[in-house]
C-alpha cells in the first residue's frame, strides 16, 4: 500500500513525496471509558493503517487528499485554521497542523496525500490513525524531535479542540506506541507504559473484530453526556478523577451519591472497570492460561451495557450468539452506540462462531457485519 499511496502522491502533486508513513487503528482489549477518567486502558494495534506520503511546503499552505473520499485535493492556508472551522475528514489532518503550530513548532506547510483500510465509524479510531500518521510525518520532516507520547497528546488536543470530540488520550497514544505481539498496558493519568505480550495463536486462539457496522460518531452528544456525568461523580466525591476511588472502597462510594442513580452506575462502571485492566494485566503476566480473560470480558460488556449503558441491539446480538456458540469472551469495544465487538474463541471455534452470529445478524434484518482477525501489531513507523 505504501507504493501506491506513494504514486497517487507523485500523481497528485507532480513530484516524489519526501516520504511514506503508516499509523494503525486500534482495538481495546479492555478498559472502556477509563481513559478520561485518569484510569488504565489495554489497546492493542491493529494491521489496518492509515498511510499518508508528504512533503513539506514553506508558504503556509497546506493540501490535503484522500483516495477514500471523493473530490480533489482541499487547499487550506495555516493562517486560517480555526478550532471547529471544518466538519469534514480533513479536520483531522488539519488539526494536527493546528496543534503543532499553537504548540510553537515551525511548520511551514505540507502536500499530503492519505488512503487508510481503518474501517470508518466501526470504533477501531480511524480518526487517530489519521492524526497520528500526519503527526509522525510532520515530526520526522521537519525534525521537530517529540517523543511518540508527545505526538499522542497534540493529536488529542487536535481531537478534543480542533474536532470538537470530547475523546480521552488511548486512541491517539495506541496508534503511536503499541508494538507487534503485544498489548498496551497505558496508565492514562501520567502516560506510564508497559508492553504486554499478547500472542494468542501460540494458545491456539483467535480474537475476532465484529464491526456490526453502526456507525457512530463521538462527537455527538451521549459521549459527552457520559463524559461530563463521570466528571460530575469525582466532583461528589471530592477526587481529582474516578481513578482516585480504590476498588474496595466502591460500595462506600456509591453510598455517598445517594439518589444520584446515573451518577452511580457510572461511577460503577468506571471504577470496577478500571479493576478488570488490572485482572487483565496480571492473567497475562503470570503465564498461565490466556482463556482466563475471557470472562473478565463478558463482565466488561455486561457494565457496559447496563450501567453506562452504551451498547445497541447490534453489539448485544454479537456477544450473546458468540458465547452461546463456545466463545471464550467477547464485549463491545470502543466508544459504543454501534461500532465493534471482540470475541476470544479458540481458533477451532472461528467458522462455527462467526457463522452463528452472521446468521443471528440476518434473522434480526440487521446488515451483515463484517468479522475478520485482530492480530496485535505494530505501531506507527516510516515505511517509505
Amino acid at each position: 500500500m505504501a507504493q501506491q499511496v506513494r504514486d497517487g502522491f507523485t500523481e497528485l502533486y507532480g513530484t516524489a513525496p519526501e516520504g511514506v508513513w503508516s499509523a494503525p487503528g486500534r482495538v481495546n482489549l479492555i478498559g472502556e471509558h477509563t481513559d478520561y477518567n485518569d484510569g488504565f486502558v489495554m489497546p492493542f494495534a491493529l494491521p489496518h493503517t492509515a498511510v499518508a506520503a508528504v512533503s513539506r511546503r514553506e508558504d503556509g499552505v497546506l493540501r490535503l487528499h484522500s483516495a477514500d473520499v471523493e473530490g480533489g485535493v482541499v487547499e487550506l492556508r495555516l493562517d486560517d485554521l480555526a478550532p471547529e472551522s471544518d466538519r469534514n475528514w480533513t479536520a483531522y489532518p488539519a488539526g494536527v497542523v493546528w496543534a503543532l503550530r499553537e504548540a510553537g513548532h515551525a511548520v511551514t506547510g505540507a502536500d499530503v496525500h492519505l488512503a487508510s483500510t481503518v474501517p470508518s465509524g466501526a470504533g477501531l479510531s480511524s480518526s487517530a490513525a489519521l492524526e497520528v500518521v500526519v503527526a509522525l510525518a510532520l515530526n520526522d520532516l521537519y525534525e521537530l524531535g517529540l517523543q511518540r507520547w508527545q505526538l499522542a497528546r497534540l493529536c488529542q488536543r487536535a481531537e478534543n479542540v480542533y474536532v470538537g470530540a470530547p475523546t480521552g488520550i488511548m486512541d491517539q497514544t495506541a496508534s503511536a506506541c503499541c508494538e507487534s505481539g503485544h498489548a498496551l498496558f497505558l496508565d492514562t493519568r501520567d502516560l506510564a507504559q508497559k508492553q504486554i505480550p499478547f500472542d494468542l495463536a501460540a494458545e491456539g486462539m483467535v480474537l475476532l473484530v465484529v464491526d456490526t457496522r453502526v456507525k457512530h460518531s463521538h462527537s455527538e452528544g451521549e459521549y459527552g453526556k457520559r463524559r461530563a456525568g463521570c466528571e460530575k461523580g469525582a466532583a461528589l466525591l471530592g477526587v481529582d478523577a474516578l481513578r482516585d476511588i480504590p476498588y474496595g472502597e466502591l460500595d462506600a462510594a456509591l453510598k455517598r451519591l445517594g439518589d444520584e442513580e446515573e451518577v452511580v452506575r457510572l461511577v460503577r462502571h468506571v471504577v470496577t472497570e478500571d479493576e478488570r485492566v488490572e485482572k487483565v494485566v496480571a492473567l497475562l503476566e503470570s503465564g498461565g492460561d490466556t482463556r482466563a480473560i475471557g470472562p473478565v470480558l463478558v463482565e466488561g460488556h455486561a457494565s457496559l451495557r447496563d450501567d453506562f449503558r452504551i451498547s445497541c441491539p447490534e453489539l448485544d446480538l454479537v456477544v450473546d450468539t458468540a458465547l452461546a456458540s463456545g466463545a471464550l469472551g467477547a464485549r463491545m469495544t470502543g466508544g459504543g452506540f454501534g461500532g465493534s465487538a471482540i470475541v476470544l474463541a479458540e481458533a477451532a471455534d472461528v467458522q462455527t462462531i462467526t457463522k452463528a452470529v452472521e446468521e443471528a445478524f440476518a434473522a434480526a434484518e440487521f446488515t451483515a457485519p463484517r468479522v475478520f482477525e485482530a492480530v496485535p501489531s505494530a505501531g506507527a513507523r516510516r515505511v517509505g
